[in-house]
């Protein structure tokens, strides 16, 4: 079957058939199509983290945190560029990309009344996680393209999506503690 072929096709068992080259340029077709669809997907996380970090105020290591990411993102989003113009995959279809994340991205970095900073920590969380899960397929999928510059690529931004979901982990009990202390003494004044 097709799976077969993939696989005697990745190994170099045999010379290409009719089939094995279709199913190369099906392969070729899908990793542009993933890659253009983690640019839109950095263009959103810049929207969100922009959002962000112009909204926190009085947590400024989350604040630093979130601005460092959001240069990141900027770098992420132009080596992205770089693959799929080096691939010569065509960057229409970026903008309809764009469009459904952002949708999903409007009620993630929505303004959150009261523990706004909170849900912006788990809407950061939950997208780090996306992001991770969509660079590890592409990692996989551009070294069955043969494409080992996208995969490496695509390895190195995963790694910071990783540090920044660890960074997000590591710190969200003491931002979770942190709002509800300011929330208390801002009760606490408002009854005196």
């Amino acid at each position: 079957g097709r799976g077969n072929m993939s696989r005697q096709r990745l190994l170099g068992a045999r010379l290409p058939t009719q089939t094995q080259e279709n199913e190369m340029t099906d392969i070729k077709d899908r990793v542009d199509q993933w890659l253009r669809d983690a640019h839109a997907m950095e263009e959103q996380a810049e929207t969100m983290l922009n959002g962000q970090a112009m909204r926190i105020e009085n947590y400024p290591t989350l604040k630093a945190r979130i601005e460092q990411h959001l240069e990141e993102t900027k770098r992420q989003r132009a080596r992205l560029e770089a693959c799929i113009e080096r691939r010569g995959a065509s960057s229409s279809g970026i903008k309809d990309m764009a469009m459904k994340f952002t949708a999903m991205m409007q009620n993630l970095s929505g303004v959150f009344a009261g523990d706004e900073v909170v849900k912006g920590v788990l809407a950061s969380y939950t997208f780090e996680h996306m992001e991770i899960a969509s660079y590890r397929i592409l990692v996989a999928a551009a070294e069955a393209d043969g494409d080992m510059e996208t995969a490496r690529v695509c390895e190195e931004i995963c790694a910071e999506e990783e540090a920044m979901a660890a960074w997000l982990e590591e710190n969200m009990g003491e931002i979770a503690i942190q709002h509800l202390v300011r929330q208390e003494a801002s009760l606490e004044e408002a009854k005196r």
